[in-house]
């Protein structure tokens, strides 16, 4: 005799989207979504890509480290700070220039991190923003200790954090995930999947279907939205935060990108994936999609665009001078904002340090 059992528990996924590929809408727009917003969002997006071209310029001359393009994913980071509060915190990984810029993050200091200087992580608004975290998935912790913080503190503000799908394979992933769970946090997790993890493919991480059901274990909601979508993005990441800000806890959001670029200017995407793959996700990006809709609501064309373009190159030269007229770091700068107090072997390395570059200044 067969034994039936009874199910205990269902969960389900649901898929965002507002803007088909082509830029058709395909359902009826959010109310946050006015002509003026979405100019707005598109001109944010055209910025943060004109940073980032810019950005690999200098690398490949020489005149930056080694950078992470943002290529293809500017929806995701321009929609979270938009729809971000002033009051909340934003915990950001090495692909959220969009969110940076909104929350008065200056170009020219992300030039400095990436040129080495680490005085680009002072930044001179939005002080409570975390510095960009380069280790994988360590800043999905450090967003649920804030959080425990504003919950502590009864204050209605939320911690936001991004990884790449990558991080979703480390243990710090599911560690904040069921900590965040378990206390009802006021965070917002996002995860860019833009489908490659440096050279390892999204299909080969996870033997999940979705990234965003990683979150059922945690005992909150997870979903899936297009991240070619700047207008879905936008409206998830606003419900997202009200619920937390209302304290309804913890919501991840699994953005489906594309990555167009290098990992960073030290990968060579071309070895791993093909041609064909890029010509495709080319075809989808979040910047062409809304322009095209811009485009046949009469609210942009090509005299907007090329003013636009001059303006964006404009601000970026503006601030790629800043950063190559940044005064020289202090060598003493190394070692006395180590500890609060200079230890002694911090005291004997800092005059080392000094001896030797003075001997190196006279060859």
């Amino acid at each position: 005799m067969e034994t039936t059992f009874p199910v205990v528990a269902n969960f389900e996924v649901t898929y965002h989207q507002y803007l088909g590929e082509n830029g058709e809408l395909i359902r009826p727009l959010p109310a946050f979504a006015t002509p003026d917003v979405l100019q707005f969002l598109y001109k944010e997006m055209v910025l943060v890509r004109t940073f980032d071209t810019k950005a690999i310029n200098l690398q490949r001359t020489g005149k930056m480290g080694t950078y992470p393009s943002i290529l293809g994913q500017e929806a995701i980071s321009v929609a979270m700070g938009n729809a971000m509060q002033k009051e909340d915190v934003l915990i950001p990984y090495y692909r959220d220039q969009g969110a940076q810029f909104q929350r008065g993050t200056a170009m020219e200091d992300i030039f400095r991190y990436w040129g080495g200087d680490e005085r680009g992580s002072n930044f001179r608004h939005s002080r409570e923003d975390f510095p960009i975290c380069v280790p994988i998935a360590t800043q999905y912790l450090h967003a649920t200790g804030i959080a425990k913080a504003f919950q502590y503190r009864k204050q209605p503000r939320v911690a936001v954090t991004a990884i790449g799908d990558g991080g979703t394979s480390k243990g710090d992933f599911y560690e904040a995930l069921n900590l965040a769970g378990a206390w009802n946090l006021p965070v917002v997790f996002v995860v860019n999947n833009n489908q490659w993890a440096i050279s390892v493919p999204r299909s080969i991480q996870t033997g999940t279907q979705t990234i965003a059901q990683k979150a059922f274990a945690g005992g909150f909601p997870g979903l899936q939205v297009d991240g070619n979508d700047v207008i879905a993005v936008r409206q998830v990441m606003s419900d997202a935060l009200e619920r937390a800000r209302n304290g309804h806890g913890p919501t991840l959001i699994e953005a489906v990108s594309y990555r167009l670029g290098d990992h960073t200017t030290a990968d060579d995407a071309s070895r791993y994936r093909s041609k064909e793959e890029l010509h495709a996700a080319w075809e989808k990006e979040p910047i062409l999609r809304l322009r095209k809709y811009l485009i046949a609501q009469g609210l942009w064309d090509d005299q907007r665009e090329e003013r636009l373009l001059a303006d964006c190159q404009a601000q970026v030269a503006q601030a790629v001078e800043a950063y190559e007229q940044t005064p020289k770091a202090n060598i003493d700068d190394i070692f006395d904002y180590t500890y609060e107090t200079l230890t002694e072997p911090l005291k004997e390395q800092k005059a080392y340090a000094k001896r030797f570059k003075e001997k190196a200044h006279h060859g």
